[in-house]
């Protein structure tokens, strides 16, 4: 199948599931405030509806590289994961959400904060991805 079929796939199954998740429970489908919330401060009465929403995640994404016979894989090493994923945490923690929360439906709302977080993630993914490729020799 053709990718940029698939990435167009993809985003229309994102955006379904996340007008879906508003319109039927009234949330945002912000990743990293649905895990949170499991983790860190679980809401019982909200519990099982946040861990299938990251479980179907997970397994929707394991499907499909299966599917296609892609490698779950990273070339990048434990230390580098480990690194990256602080630095997510920490970057979504001080941006008061993630890409999906902010990228998916803050823009879709319109929200200038949403805006202004995703020029700023997508920035500052621009210059990593510069400077991994470029400047450090690594692959980004």
């Amino acid at each position: 199948m053709n990718v940029w079929l698939l990435a167009l796939l993809g985003g229309v199954l994102i955006g379904l599931s996340s007008a879906a998740l508003l319109l039927f429970n009234g949330r945002i489908a912000g990743i990293s405030g649905i895990v949170y919330s499991l983790v860190k401060r679980p809401d019982w009465s909200e519990w099982a509806w946040r861990l299938a929403f990251v479980v179907g995640l997970m397994g929707a994404g394991g499907m499909a590289m299966r599917l296609l016979g892609q490698s779950t894989a990273s070339p990048a090493g434990t230390r580098t994961l480990l690194l990256a994923g602080l630095l997510v945490g920490f970057g979504t923690s001080m941006g008061s959400g993630c890409t999906s929360g902010h990228g998916v439906c803050g823009l879709g709302r319109l929200s200038r904060r949403s805006l202004v977080a995703v020029i700023t993630f997508m920035t500052t993914a621009i210059i990593t991805v510069f400077v991994m490729r470029h400047l450090s020799g690594g692959a980004a």
